[in-house]
């Protein structure tokens, strides 16, 4: 099936307000004057004889004696509690290094031993022989914007039509590797430049038509690499290399029909993950080459198109769509894979998505038997571990997952063509690329508490933008910023930017109140808990924070067309190699979230991590690649043009009643072999 990095995720933000003890040291009242006076005795008599003066004064130095050595024993036990007391603040700071360090390598143990067993189930997996019939159906919040996968820039498109629409190569569920799919095999030039597909003959798209390499050709000359054509895809295939005068140029690859079932890629540079961006969803010349000759491409398969026009080669076809509601999928009868008997898969009859307002309403769908699969929250998963005997489901663990979470920064500094006006105000673009404002929020993200809090312990703290699922290629040394509001404060003040006229928010330096929007999408309840916890505790540290929720289409179109917001939270997703990450951190793409589309790297920062993306893509030597992304993660984390939260824990709960299933790293099946046993 096809898979594609998407926009979709989930962030926290939490701040605590400090409280503040003061005391006051208790200072002895002095003590009260004593007058003698003998009475009928003469003034000489009432005068002191030199022999009583002496004594007197002996007594005296006596007394300053006892008095010194007293306050000398009072200061050398003042000292001793002293240093008793930093001695205990020192064995209590060592034990609290102990607890965590402790913790660490406990989670790191347990996430060694998910790991562990997710690959020995991978291992010792073997189909079956399935049965025909049935269906599977789950909930969700998210549903398509679009039916023309070549536009779609979020998951819940992607999501649909990866039933449909598949590659030359498919990403296996127990290995993570790639492996035939719509290419039967494929040989490689010594100079691993040239790449020879050998395609299979008995694939037809879904209207009878054969599929041939006339369409392999046709999707990337004519849909992925046409300009006209706002698709992501071509970020992954738009190959840079070095001039003679050291400058990066972009250049496609060729693609060439040799016959109807070879085709031929010739790349200008080597580049380490061809073989897995060969799962790009090939597309129907027959079908759509009418559209890309009219320049009519970015209209067709919207919305309002019949589902059965939708035309794909995958396992499955959309039979029927109500916005709102759900999407049904049908059975491709004459889709081309067999099992070991030789049956036509897919086994089972239909897929239903069910579309509902929230997550509430998801777990509601499957405690009520209306689904049969269900991605386990945090916070759902202590309810739900003791149900799996009595409702008949497992939930497995999956260790954290690949994807990323963030409260990302509008920093574009560019002007709309149609308006001639800056997309984001001065002031905004001050506040938001200012690298010291950044660290101040990024110290005020309480990770444990969103663990705690918010994924009920299920959750795994977040520092850079690899995931620890990805293994090699993450990176666990890079800045971290701990939560610490004071810090977080202190940052701001240093800057100048204070509360000048005492309303509870700050000025910056200017004299401009520090005053924004700050969005995420509604029908997430947890995305929503966690982002207001976001604008709770910038207010906290005086930041005077719009929070809203809004419809998710609406903000992928601000995100992608209009650029018109200020901060988001928001997610991406991952996967086993890093590659497909370049569409976010090369300064030329468009989903370069914080300022995209650049014509040069805005920053140096920038133009390292754009060549650090290119040769990491390039470099042939897998541990020489590990390091090239473990400086990206690096400058990611110095920069912070993405502030990270947390990876969830992947929970997925599965009914008891379907074959071809185990879970590992990267699924718990391959949904054409999934068949019912009830």
């Amino acid at each position: 099936m096809t898979r594609a990095w998407q926009l979709g995720g989930l962030l926290a933000l939490l701040l605590l307000a400090a409280l503040l003890v003061g005391c006051g040291d208790e200072t002895p009242e002095p003590p009260q004057p004593s007058v003698t006076q003998q009475d009928g005795a003469d003034q000489d008599e009432a005068q002191p004889s030199a022999e009583a003066v002496e004594e007197a004064e002996d007594v005296e130095d006596v007394e300053v004696e006892q008095e010194a050595e007293a306050v000398q024993q009072v200061e050398e036990e003042q000292q001793a509690e002293d240093v008793q007391d930093a001695q205990q603040s020192q064995e209590a700071e060592q034990a609290d290094e102990v607890e965590e360090a402790q913790e660490d390598q406990q989670e790191e143990a347990v996430r060694g031993d998910t790991v562990s067993l997710l690959r020995a189930s991978a291992d010792a997996f073997e189909y079956e022989i399935g049965e025909f019939g049935g269906e599977l159906t789950f909930a969700t919040i998210s549903e398509p914007l679009t039916f023309n996968l070549a536009l779609a820039n979020d998951a819940g498109s992607s999501g649909v039509l990866g039933y449909l629409f598949e590659g030359l190569t498919d990403i296996s569920w127990l290995s993570g590797e790639p492996e035939p799919n719509l290419a039967e095999s494929w040989d490689v030039s010594a100079d691993g430049l040239a790449w020879t597909f050998y395609l299979r003959r008995d694939v037809r798209w879904h209207d009878g038509e054969p599929f041939t390499a006339r369409d392999v050709e046709f999707t990337f000359n004519q849909i992925i690499y046409n300009a006209d054509i706002p698709t992501s895809t071509r970020a992954a295939f738009n190959f840079r290399l070095l001039d003679e005068n050291g400058e990066w140029q972009v250049a496609p690859m060729t693609v060439e029909a040799i016959d109807d079932y070879t085709v031929q890629f010739v790349l200008p540079v080597s580049f380490a993950p061809f073989l897995r961006s060969m799962a790009t969803a090939i597309y129907p010349q027959h079908i759509l080459q009418p559209y890309v000759d009219a320049g009519t491409f970015n209209e067709v398969w919207d919305l309002s198109t019949d589902p059965s026009e939708i035309i794909g080669t995958g396992p499955f076809l959309i039979d029927q769509y109500i916005a709102g509601e759900r999407v049904v999928f049908r059975r491709n009868p004459d889709y081309w894979r067999t099992d070991a008997e030789g049956n036509h898969l897919p086994y089972l009859d239909r897929i239903v998505q069910v579309v509902v307002p929230d997550l509430e309403s998801e777990l509601e769908a499957f405690r009520g038997g209306v689904a049969d699969v269900h991605g386990v929250l945090g916070r759902e998963f202590a309810d739900l571990e003791p149900l799996q005997e009595e409702e008949n489901f497992t939930i497995h663990r999956r260790g954290p997952n690949f994807g990323s979470t963030f409260l990302a920064f509008n920093q574009n500094q560019g002007v709309n063509p149609a308006t001639g006006e800056a997309y984001l105000s001065e002031e905004k673009l001050y506040w938001f690329g200012n690298l010291e404002f950044r660290r101040a929020v990024a110290h005020v993200v309480d990770k444990d508490a969103i663990i705690e809090q918010v994924q009920h312990g299920l959750g795994y703290p977040q520092w850079s933008p690899i995931s620890p699922a990805a293994g090699g290629f993450h990176n666990p040394d890079v800045a971290t910023y701990e939560y610490d509001l004071a810090r977080a404060s202190a940052i701001l003040d240093e800057l100048g930017w204070t509360d000048g006229d005492g309303d509870g928010f700050r000025e910056d330096d200017r004299g401009n109140a520090i005053a924004f929007v700050m969005a995420t999408n509604e029908g997430n309840e947890v995305r929503e808990q966690v982002t207001e916890i976001i604008h709770q505790g910038m207010t906290e540290i005086g930041l005077n924070v719009d929070f809203q929720v809004v419809d998710f289409g609406v903000l992928v179109g601000q995100l992608t067309a209009s650029y018109d917001w200020d901060a988001i939270v928001i997610g991406f997703t991952g996967g086993p190699d890093p590659y497909g990450g370049i569409v976010l951190w090369h300064s030329s793409e468009n989903l370069h979230l914080w300022y995209p589309n650049q014509d040069e790297p805005a920053t140096d920062w920038e133009a390292e991590l754009d060549d650090l993306y290119v040769r990491a893509s390039q470099e042939l030597d897998r541990e020489l690649r590990f390091g090239l992304y473990h400086r990206a993660q690096e400058i990611v984390a110095e920069n912070l043009p993405l502030i990270y939260t947390s990876h969830a824990e992947r929970l997925t709960a599965v009914r008891n009643v379907f074959g071809n299933t185990t879970p590992t790293l990267y699924g718990i099946w391959d949904v054409r072999y999934v068949y019912r046993t009830d």
